[in-house]
């Protein structure tokens, strides 16, 4: 059975105009999202011991996700404020809250069981890439925020790299593919959208397009995208036929509301109808 291990950011999305939080970020849906695909997965973060950190915790374990290494801290969870423009989320504030941890080497000695290992840029993790690429196959999300100087720092720790350029044009998402790949990452997922995804690596350069979706909530497709990826690569799959799955999984995600699901009312300490004022579009 594929073993992948998500490590890093967390929170809970919360859908103001539906009084819903959802629990989120890139690490945990991977977690939940490779348990859906038939993998045995675990999640390592930070969490507050809160309303917010209560609806994480439930809704990991029901998924059957691994929490053993999960912490549970004083502090708040962190948050951030989701709102909607046609389906597509817009991002309007967060908090990271107590999500950003240090890594023991009890967790070190953890993740090394497994076959892969799933951190992104909000991760906070940068700084432990090296030792944890010397560990296990390492998949890095630097969603939408990448230059030359990061792609060339990070890309060569990398079995997937993984980047967004959803309002980019084809001949850049190639020109990412081929910088990062060049810079000594083994893949290259370039995630775009409605226009669908590219990856390439040492068998070749593979396009899909996005697969026709029931619109309701855009946000997580991009992160079903990935883990389906990394979950084909670590299996073996064809690069074509993994990819044909994971933009059937990525619809599926956008005809819900919440990345994974599992919502519950919002529950912090936040001045929900001063941003509501602020951003009264969304």
């Amino acid at each position: 059975m594929v073993k992948i291990v998500a490590m890093g950011d967390n929170v809970v999305d919360c859908y103001l105009s539906r009084d819903t939080m959802f629990p989120g970020g890139n690490c945990l849906n991977v977690s939940v999202f490779i348990r859906k695909f038939g993998g045995e997965s675990a999640y390592l973060g930070a969490i507050g011991r809160d309303p917010a950190g209560r609806t994480i915790v439930q809704a990991l374990s029901k998924e059957g996700v691994d929490i053993s290494h999960l912490r549970q801290l004083d502090g708040a969870t962190a948050y951030c404020i989701i709102g909607h423009r046609n389906a597509d989320r817009v991002f309007v504030t967060f908090d990271l809250g107590i999500s950003m941890f240090e890594p023991s080497e009890d967790d070190f000695k953890f993740i090394s069981g497994y076959d892969a290992v799933q951190i992104g840029q909000s991760s906070g993790l940068d700084g432990h890439l090296e030792r944890v690429a010397s560990l296990l196959p390492l998949s890095y999300d630097f969603s939408n925020k990448y230059d030359d100087a990061k792609i060339e720092r990070i890309a060569p720790l990398c079995y997937l790299a993984s980047v967004s350029a959803k309002d980019d044009s084809r001949e850049h998402a190639l020109e990412l593919v081929h910088n990062v790949l060049a810079k000594g990452a083994t893949w290259c997922l370039v995630t775009r959208g409605s226009k669908g995804a590219v990856l390439g690596g040492e068998a070749g350069i593979f396009d899909v397009p996005a697969a026709k979706a029931d619109l309701v909530d855009t946000l997580g497709a991009g992160d079903t995208f990935i883990g389906r990826t990394l979950f084909g690569l670590v299996k073996g799959e064809a690069p074509s036929l993994l990819l044909s799955a994971a933009a059937t999984e990525a619809a599926g995600t956008c005809s819900y509301y919440g990345a994974v699901g599992h919502g519950a009312s919002i529950d912090l300490d936040i001045d929900v109808a001063a941003i509501r004022a602020a951003h009264p579009d969304l």
